[in-house]
């Protein structure tokens, strides 16, 4: 039997944003148990590897005791039901989101009918960010915009962040 009280909140986390830290946060709030999993995409060359990211995150969200940070790969509904979690937790920042969205969870509810979705809008002040904004924002301020992003990544990315592009 699945567990209501379980969410998974997936995504590539590349880099973690403030926003997927709030999401992150107020999922803990909610759920019982949240299990925070990096999907990993054998198509996508990311910036920072699983183990890092994973690393990382458990860095940024330690102090949440009912949060854990993992990586797998496969259909994301596979690996919530491994989990034994019943929710599927996603945070939506704009209109586009919603529609992708809406897609991705009528596929996913027609593989795993047991399993829900649960969005949560994020919060006004990061609608605006993306992990592609982050590394676009990296790669051309170098080590210049580092005291700046600290409006976009929780602390402890951004050292790591700027090494990927020195």
């Amino acid at each position: 039997m699945l567990d209501p009280g379980h969410a998974v909140y997936v995504g590539s986390f590349d880099p973690l944003t403030l926003g997927h830290e709030d999401v992150i946060r107020r999922g803990a709030r909610i759920f019982r148990r949240l299990t925070v999993a990096i999907g990993i995409n054998p198509d996508k060359k990311p910036l920072f590897t699983a183990e890092e990211r994973v690393q990382l995150i458990t860095e940024v969200v330690g102090d949440l005791p009912n949060v854990s940070v993992c990586s797998f790969s496969g259909l994301t509904v596979e690996f919530i039901r491994q989990q034994q979690a019943a929710i599927m937790l996603r945070g939506v920042r704009t209109l586009s989101d919603i529609e992708s969205e809406f897609t991705m969870t009528l596929a996913n509810l027609a593989l795993e009918p047991e399993i829900e979705t649960v969005f949560l809008m994020a919060s006004e002040r990061y609608t605006h960010i993306s992990s592609s904004l982050i590394k676009q924002i990296a790669l051309m301020g170098k080590s210049a915009v580092a005291d700046r992003l600290e409006q976009f990544v929780p602390r402890p990315i951004i050292a790591p962040l700027i090494a990927k592009y020195s």
